[in-house]
C-alpha cells in the first residue's frame, strides 16, 4: 500500500516539496510542475510550506539532490516540524532509502503522491482492483525491514536450514498479492468487456484530456447527470457511462480519469482496462482547459498518452473548455486571434466554450449532433431511419 498522506482524523500534514532543474527544462517548467505537485499536495489534504529547486545535469543518483541541497532541506524540515517531504519525480528505492535516513521524516515522491490520491478516490470494485494492484507493485522493489525483530524465522522440527529472511517473506506476499489481484481483475474486466457488448448499436463517444479541465462538468451538462466534479485532481477516478440524445440522436458518453504528466507507469498499465473506453470508442472530445497557461502541453501529453492507448488516431473534436476564464485575465491576444490561430493549427473540428457559464453550449451539442450522425449512419446503415 501506498503510504497515506493525510488521516482526516489527524492534523493537516506540513509538506515540503523538492524539485531538480534539468538542462532541458526552463525555470518556468519546473515552476509550474511544483504548482502542479503543491495541488496534488492539496488535493491529498496536506499543505504545502515551501518549494527547494537546484540545478543539475541529471538527479543525483544517490540523493536525487547534492549533499549541499540536502542539508539545508534537513534543516528546515527540523526547525519548521515539517512532516512530509515530496519530490517531483520518481524516486528509485535506492534513492528513497537514503534520503529517508538522511531526513528522518516521511518521504513521498510524485508516484507516491498520485497513488495516496487514486487509493482515496476510487469507488467501484475495480478501480479498487487497480489502484491496489499499482500500489503492490510500486511498492515491491521498496521493500525494507518494517520489522526488524525477526532477522530469520526460526528453526526446527521440519523448518531446518537457514530459514528465511523476513524481506523475502515480504516480497513473497506481495507476489501472491499482485497475483490474487491480477486474476481479481481479469475477472472484472470480462465482466467489464460484456457490459459494453450488450451495449446495442450506439456510437460511443468518450471525454478525454488533462486532468481538471472539466470534462465532468461537461458530462454532467450533455447527460443531465450528477457525476461528481471538482475542483481538484483526479475528481473523477470511476469511468462512467451514460446515454445522451440530441435531437434524434442517442450515443453514449463516458467520462474517464484525467491525464497528467509524470504519470505512474504501474497506473497507467492496471488502467488499461478502465481506459478501454477510450480504445474502444468511435469519437473522442479532447478537452482542454484554454485558460491554463501551459495547456500546449497538457495537449501533448494527453496525446502521448492516447498514442500509449492506440487511441491517437481515432475522429476527434477538440474542446476549448473554461473560455470565461481565458476572458477575464490578461493574455497576449485577443480571443478571436485565438481562435483563429488554434483552428489553422489542428486537422481536427474544433469548438470553444464555456460548460460552466453555459456559453456556446447550442454549438457544441450541434458539432456533436453532426459528428455522431454522420458516424451511425457508416456504421450502422440499417439504423438509418433514426435520421
Amino acid at each position: 500500500m501506498a503510504k497515506k498522506l493525510y488521516d482526516t482524523a489527524k492534523k493537516q500534514e506540513r509538506v515540503i516539496l523538492v524539485g531538480v532543474i534539468t538542462p532541458d527544462e526552463t525555470k518556468e517548467q519546473e515552476k509550474e510542475y511544483l504548482e502542479e505537485l503543491a495541488f496534488l499536495v492539496e488535493t491529498a489534504g496536506g499543505k504545502t510550506i515551501k518549494q527547494f529547486t537546484q540545478k543539475l545535469q541529471r538527479p543525483d543518483v544517490r540523493t536525487y539532490v547534492g549533499k549541499g541541497k540536502l542539508e539545508e532541506i534537513l534543516a528546515f524540515v527540523t526547525n519548521e516540524e515539517i512532516d512530509i517531504v515530496v519530490f517531483d519525480d520518481e524516486l528509485s528505492p535506492s534513492q528513497l532509502r537514503n534520503i529517508e535516513r538522511e531526513l528522518k521524516c516521511m518521504v513521498l515522491d510524485r508516484s507516491n503522491l498520485i497513488l495516496d490520491i487514486f487509493a482515496g478516490r476510487a469507488q467501484t470494485a475495480q478501480a479498487k482492483t487497480q489502484v491496489e494492484l499499482a500500489q503492490s507493485r510500486y511498492l515491491l522493489p521498496r521493500l525494507t525491514r518494517m520489522w526488524t525483530h525477526l532477522e530469520r524465522q526460526k528453526g526446527g522440527i521440519g523448518m531446518r536450514g537457514p530459514g528465511e529472511s523476513q524481506i523475502e517473506t515480504d516480497r513473497r506476499i506481495i507476489l501472491n498479492k499482485i497475483s490474487v489481484l491480477e486474476e481479481r481483475l481479469e475477472q472484472i474486466d470480462r465482466q467489464s468487456e460484456t457490459q459494453r457488448r450488450n451495449r446495442g448499436d450506439l456510437i460511443r463517444v468518450a471525454l478525454v484530456g488533462y486532468t481538471n479541465v472539466g470534462k465532468s462538468t461537461i458530462m454532467n451538462m450533455l447527460s443531465k447527470s450528477e457525476v461528481f466534479a471538482e475542483n481538484k485532481l483526479f475528481a473523477t477516478l470511476d469511468t462512467t457511462v451514460r446515454k445522451v440524445v440530441i435531437e434524434n440522436v442517442p450515443f453514449l458518453l463516458s467520462d474517464t480519469v484525467g491525464f497528467i504528466r509524470k504519470l505512474p507507469h504501474h497506473l497507467i498499465e492496471c488502467f488499461k482496462s478502465t481506459l478501454a473506453e477510450v480504445k474502444e470508442a468511435d469519437i473522442l472530445l479532447h478537452v482542454v482547459d484554454m485558460s491554463h497557461p501551459n495547456f500546449e502541453d497538457q495537449i501533448k501529453t494527453v496525446n502521448e498518452t492516447l498514442k500509449d492507448l492506440e487511441a491517437l488516431d481515432k475522429p476527434t473534436i477538440m474542446v476549448f473548455n473554461k473560455i470565461d476564464a481565458y476572458l477575464n485575465e490578461d493574455q497576449p491576444m485577443s480571443f478571436d486571434d485565438y481562435k483563429k490561430s488554434w483552428m489553422n493549427k489542428i486537422n481536427a473540428p474544433a469548438i470553444f466554450i464555456s460548460a460552466l457559464k453555459n456559453e456556446n453550449i447550442q454549438e457544441f451539442r450541434a458539432l456533436i449532433y453532426e459528428k455522431v450522425k454522420e458516424m451511425h449512419q457508416g456504421k450502422y446503415p440499417n439504423n438509418s431511419f433514426l435520421y
